[in-house]
């Protein structure tokens, strides 16, 4: 047994974590776990049988089973929900089925709830987006410095788990070349050039990707939202290149929020793509729309002679089609006014009367370190920052020049760019603490903001008092405009709303799918989701609200009067078919090919991402649907077919009903009464028994009879993201106890993000290692 320590000047807990008594678990898995699963899981998942690739008679002792502790978690949810065994299937009573469920949860999850392990911390560097807005928070600059950075790799479903953000070398040059460029521009000398912004083309919106390149096939526009600093002339240069075909060559048009600015011939080829520029007038300071427009598409099939010597001429069919590719744009301005000195260059030049440029320096350069570094910073850590600012000045530097290479350092150094926490013993894992009042509000700050802690929450660390201020810290966080972070990444990532640029339904199938259509699809989803978050909605809503948010692109599209325009306006739902997330055209689309709906598609999502309960992947060697000829008939009945291979009944039967409630939408989201000929059928059973009629009273089911699993599922996603790692069987007890509260209260998303914030994870951490590993007291 180990031991850590509950001081209330050290902020430590005194404990045994638990341990479990192997010899017991045996006796309870021989006698009481093994006969049931002989007697009601083997026919499908042992002697020989191993449906989903699942074969537990390999499991015959405690120790194996804990090996593979992921897998007997999902065993242990699909049998406590009801899942398994499938209703077809025989059933243990309430009293075996509860006695399973008892000894897989006591034995694979050895956790006291009143005496938590909080898990480890990984050391994790800022993400792309947490980069930018720290830099945006800190020194205010207008252009984002990481949007050249390599792409997050993504781990548990999120950009921001320490575990997969790795550290290139690629990316060491780059932190020095953004370092260099902001401080550039927070500190000038002289007049201050026009900023250039830098447009790559995986930051536009729309359009097919091709690495360093993205395309148009057919006409439409690739978009980009800017933040222009003055009203002005702005240039704008774009390099693109054509897909040659036809009399014409490829045309292309600028356009500012969605008005024509000019238009040019694109002669150029891929090989030598061609810079097109063109002078923009902006009207005011702010946000708005720049998009490139394909304008004259060409497709052709046609047959040609092919002459071949010494024998008879062919006939073959040539394809030419034209399109758009365009690399990169830069935009320059306003280049007609000059602009006053950035806010940052000015706090640098506002000095006392009676400071030296090395006082004030050392003034400025503790201030910004506190701010940079989310901490207290060392009397030592700033007498080695300002040794560089001396360096400078005796190699004949300026005062300004000196002080951007100073905090040029700031900016690479690795206080900077990660987010780690001192622990004082941290390789003993029996040791649990409190985090520090600073790590806490970057904690906080980061989940909620994607950026640093401001000057409050700074302020509050600095003197002990954020834990006794939590909670009306984190309520007024949220009424931030910076908590729009929630909605770009958690939402974009949990939703998947970040890959509707990337979609390209066919346009012969849905021609109604235009680029307007595809950002007024996220609009909606965003903007529902975001009304949730600051209004404090119930987080039921995800699935019942009887709203949403419209414009009249969408207004049109879903046949739902109440809105016009380009603006987002709140719509009733009422006395329609639609409600909560699983109507809405941006999840539909999301969940459907090119050319058709996917049932198995949409099951799949809700399974993953509102139920928390993924189905695994298809065995080897089966076709997809498209593959089988011998399928015949609507879509639901070569599914039915399809499903007749034992290979993929498993699955397809949890999938396919809840995918098949949807199928009145259409691939792009639109209501439709028949798939082709046929009528569509709705109806369907879930595996757990339940029946319904259609998606409506699907969705009254995931409200009901699956509301913990929703619950659950919603409750890990957030505090994933909260805590940038993957959940372990540890943090079952802080999920419970989130999920309990949900249950029990009002169930609003505020209860939801203060479960997170007041969790032991969230709160806490330990020293690395084995838990379980065999240690002396002390």
């Amino acid at each position: 047994m180990f031991w850590a320590w509950r001081n209330s000047g050290e902020d430590r807990v005194r404990y045994a974590l638990p341990r479990l008594d192997l010899a017991r678990a045996e006796v309870g898995l021989q006698s009481k776990v093994l006969p049931v699963l002989r007697e009601y899981c083997w026919d499908c998942h042992g002697d020989g049988a191993s449906k989903g690739d699942v074969a537990l008679d390999a499991f015959t002792n405690t120790p194996a089973l804990l090996a593979n502790r992921r897998l007997w978690e999902r065993v242990l949810h699909v049998i406590a929900s009801g899942e398994m065994p499938p209703a077809k299937k025989p059933q243990p009573d309430a009293a075996a089925r509860q006695q399973l469920v008892q000894w897989l949860d006591s034995t694979l999850f050895p956790v006291d709830p009143d005496r938590p392990d909080p898990g480890r911390v990984t050391l994790r560097r800022l993400n792309r987006a947490e980069y930018n807005n720290t830099i945006r928070d800190l020194v205010g600059v207008e252009f984002q410095p990481a949007e050249d950075f390599p792409e997050d790799d993504v781990g548990y479903g999120f950009d921001n788990i320490g575990d997969v953000l790795s550290l290139p070398p690629l990316l060491l040059e780059k932190y020095l070349s953004a370092a260099e460029r902001v401080m550039d521009a927070a500190i000038v000398e002289g007049p201050r050039p026009p900023p250039v912004r830098q447009i790559a083309a995986s930051q536009l919106r729309g359009g097919a990707d091709n690495g360093p390149m993205r395309g148009l096939a057919s006409n439409g526009e690739l978009t980009v939202e800017i933040q222009a600093p003055a009203a002005g002339s702005y240039s704008v240069e774009v390099r693109a290149h054509g897909d040659q075909a036809g009399p014409d060559p490829a045309r292309m048009t600028l356009r500012m929020n969605g008005r024509d600015v000019e238009s040019f011939e694109v002669k150029a080829r891929s090989r030598e793509p061609g810079t097109y520029a063109a002078t923009v007038p902006i009207p005011a300071a702010g946000a708005h729309t720049l998009a490139v427009a394909f304008v004259n598409d060409f497709y052709q099939v046609k047959t040609v002679e092919r002459k071949r010597p010494g024998k008879r001429p062919v006939q073959e069919e040539v394809t030419e089609d034209r399109n758009l590719w365009i690399h990169d744009l830069t935009l320059t301005g306003p280049t007609d006014v000059a602009l006053p000195l950035p806010v940052f260059h000015q706090r640098f030049m506002d000095r006392g009367p009676a400071d030296s440029d090395a006082e004030s320096a050392r003034k400025f350069v503790g201030a910004f370190v506190r701010r940079a570094w989310r901490r207290p910073v060392s009397t030592a850590e700033l007498d080695r920052l300002m040794t560089l600012y001396g360096q400078a000045r005796e190699t004949g530097a300026t005062h300004a020049s000196a002080a951007r290479q100073t905090l040029t350092a700031v900016l690479v150094s690795p206080h900077f760019l990660f987010r780690g926490e001192l622990h004082p013993d941290p390789d003993n894992p029996g040791v649990i603490r409190r985090v520090g009042e600073h790590a806490l509000a970057s904690r906080l700050s980061y989940f909620l903001w994607s950026s640093m802690p401001d000057d409050t929450l700074l302020d509050l660390a600095d003197r002990g008092r954020l834990r006794a201020e939590l909670e009306p810290q984190v309520r007024r966080m949220v009424r931030d405009p910076k908590a729009r972070a929630l909605t770009d990444h958690f939402a974009g990532q949990w939703l998947g709303l970040r890959t509707l640029g990337f979609l390209e339904p066919d346009r012969e199938k849905f021609p109604a799918f235009t680029e307007d259509l595809r950002r007024s699809l996220r609009g909606e989803t965003e903007r529902f989701f975001e009304h949730i978050v600051t209004g404090d909605r119930p987080v039921m809503d995800f699935l019942l609200a009887d709203y949403t948010f419209l414009n009249g692109t969408l207004s049109r599209h879903y046949g739902v009067p109440g809105a016009e325009g380009e603006a987002f306006v709140r719509v009733s739902l009422s006395g329609t078919p639609r409600q909560g997330l699983l109507t809405q055209g941006s999840i539909l689309a999301l969940t459907s090919n090119p050319t058709r709906t996917s049932p198995v598609k949409r099951g799949k999502w809700v399974l993953e991402n509102l139920l928390a309960s993924p189905p695994p992947p298809p065995p080897p060697g089966v076709p997809e649907l498209e593959g089988g000829d011998r399928l015949r008939g609507s879509l639901r009945l070569r599914m039915e077919q399809h499903r007749e291979n034992p290979l993929c009944a498993s699955c397809h039967e949890r999938m396919d009903p809840i995918g098949f409630a949807f199928e009145h939408f259409d691939g792009i989201g639109a209501w439709r009464d028949t798939d082709g000929k046929d009528p569509v059928e709705p109806s369907g059973r879930l595996n757990t028994g339940e029946s319904f009629t259609d998606h409506r009273e699907l969705n009254a089911l995931l409200a009901s009879a699956r509301r913990p699993d929703f619950l659950r599922c919603l409750t890990e996603k957030l505090l994933t993201y909260a805590l940038g790692r993957g959940l372990e069987y540890y943090d079952r007890p802080a999920v419970q106890r989130i999920v309990q509260d949900l249950e029990t209260g009002n169930g609003r998303f505020s209860d939801l993000i203060l479960g997170v914030v007041n969790s032991a994870p969230f709160q806490l951490r330990r020293g690395e290692g084995d838990p379980n590993a065999p240690r002396g007291e002390g």
